[in-house]
């Protein structure tokens, strides 16, 4: 894979924008109603609080400076109605401000096998951030693409963090290569299944000659690739050659 490199600036920026559009989705008039077709099972509302909820607590743990686990969060917190929009708007300027000051290389805690600094979380909640502003602004009759260099690196996020921590939502008996190849920004992955067992193969090292037998490839936008595999939009929306059950295997949500 081409896999560029993303800095606690990149991702910070990247939250301030989502926030703030995620706050315009849900602030629209009677928008806290109504459900959210990416996630049927919530409100905008329960968007509002669930992100609410999650920026108390990274802010709460991400600068201790230890990678011990923290506490659980505490989803009983979150006000109700109209106030969950004031209240949301305190979680994010107190998870802002942590982040905007903490150094990256800070020793913390995560769920992930990856290294334990506090960079994981400016990534998380960048992402976290957008895939929610996506769904909110289906809910309320917009929808506006992830910015493509930040869907890359979602993208990536999910093929190195989501599914190697186990968090697999598709079939986990595929075996094969899948290459997943951006469109609109210049990115691919390859993947490797072996069951439960996943891989993302470093194509930078790769001779021109050298071939993965790929038996899946879907090629589109990243912000489609990676709406794909967080289970909000079809895989039928991209361009897609083989296999398509292997795609499966490679959802997180």
């Amino acid at each position: 894979m081409s896999k560029p490199h993303f800095s606690k600036e990149f991702w910070v920026a990247a939250l301030r924008a989502e926030g703030a559009a995620f706050r315009t989705a849900a602030g629209q008039q009677d928008a806290l109603a109504l459900s959210v077709p990416s996630c049927p099972e919530w409100t905008v509302e329960d968007l509002a609080r669930h992100l609410g909820v999650l920026y108390r607590w990274v802010a709460g743990h991400v600068g201790r400076g230890v990678t011990s686990r923290p506490d659980p969060p505490d989803h009983d917190e979150a006000p109700t109605g109209t106030a969950v929009l004031s209240w949301w708007d305190e979680r994010y300027a107190e998870l802002l401000k942590a982040l905007d000051w903490l150094d990256p290389a800070l020793p913390a805690w995560n769920w992930a096998p990856q290294t334990k600094k506090a960079e994981f979380w400016h990534r998380r909640m960048a992402h976290e951030t957008a895939v929610h502003r996506w769904d909110a602004q289906m809910a309320v009759g917009l929808g506006e693409r992830i910015e493509a260099k930040l869907a890359a690196d979602g993208i990536t996020e999910v093929l190195d963090t989501w599914l190697p921590a186990g968090r697999r939502c598709g079939p986990l008996d595929r075996h094969g290569v899948v290459a997943l190849r951006a469109t609109d920004v210049a990115a691919a992955w390859a993947v490797r299944l072996r069951g439960r067992g996943i891989a993302l193969l470093d194509t930078d090292t790769l001779l021109d000659h050298d071939s993965h037998h790929e038996r899946t490839v879907a090629a589109g936008t990243a912000s489609d690739l990676l709406l794909a595999l967080y289970g909000r939009v079809p895989f039928d929306v991209l361009d897609v050659a083989g296999d398509e059950s292997l795609l499966e295997a490679l959802r997180t949500g």
